[in-house]
């Protein structure tokens, strides 16, 4: 995440200036001085945590739409249920644990693994609905968390198209049609397949 880095020195150099002058109201004894720099120039803004979900349906509507493209790498991503599934064949090559733990799981599930991300933070103005979202990857979304685009430097790439990347959405529903057993052993894919049928291309 090389363009993060770069995206965002600029903002840090700026705002550790601010914080150079206002040490140097500390030093000289003027504490009222340097509060008021940081009230005036770098105010403490405190972040709404909420915690949003989305149900399958939202999702999969989304992963569709946006043809399985990270939106702000333009890289492919995976349904869901596709990595899930390659993880119940190959467990060992491919591990992911029912924890979910990053340190346990094959890098891919933080890499091609789908979210929803928010455009346009709602912390700061942003609408939780489908004009406001964009499929991005776990990583991604995570590096990204209260940013707006401009504040990183990245910026909103168009979405894909499913009929040249579907993200083995139309792999999934092939072998769970011909593997049926694989569903009857895990209600966590059948959820996932009633999802993908209604957009199955």
């Amino acid at each position: 995440l090389a363009t993060f880095a770069k995206g965002v020195s600029g903002m840090v150099d700026d705002k550790a200036l601010i914080l150079s002058r206002v040490c140097a109201s500390l030093s000289d004894g003027d504490a009222e001085q340097a509060g008021r720099l940081l009230q005036l120039e770098y105010p403490f803004q405190q972040v709404e945590k909420t915690r949003r979900s989305y149900s399958r349906k939202q999702m999969v509507e989304t992963f569709v739409r946006d043809g399985f493209i990270d939106r702000y790498s333009g890289e492919r991503l995976v349904f869901p249920a596709s990595l899930v599934l390659i993880s119940l064949l190959l467990p060992h090559e491919f591990p992911y644990p029912p924890s979910g733990k990053m340190s346990e799981s094959h890098v891919a599930f933080w890499e091609l693994w789908p979210t929803i991300d928010h455009i346009v933070p709602v912390a700061k103005g942003g609408t939780d609905d489908p004009s406001n979202w964009a499929c991005t990857s776990m990583l991604r979304n995570s590096v990204k968390s209260n940013w707006t685009l401009e504040e990183i430097g990245w910026s909103l790439r168009d979405g894909g198209r499913m009929e040249d990347w579907d993200g083995l959405m139309g792999w999934f529903l092939e072998y769970t049609e011909e593997n049926t057993k694989v569903l009857e052993d895990s209600a966590y894919l059948h959820r996932w397949r009633v999802a993908a049928e209604a957009h199955s291309i």
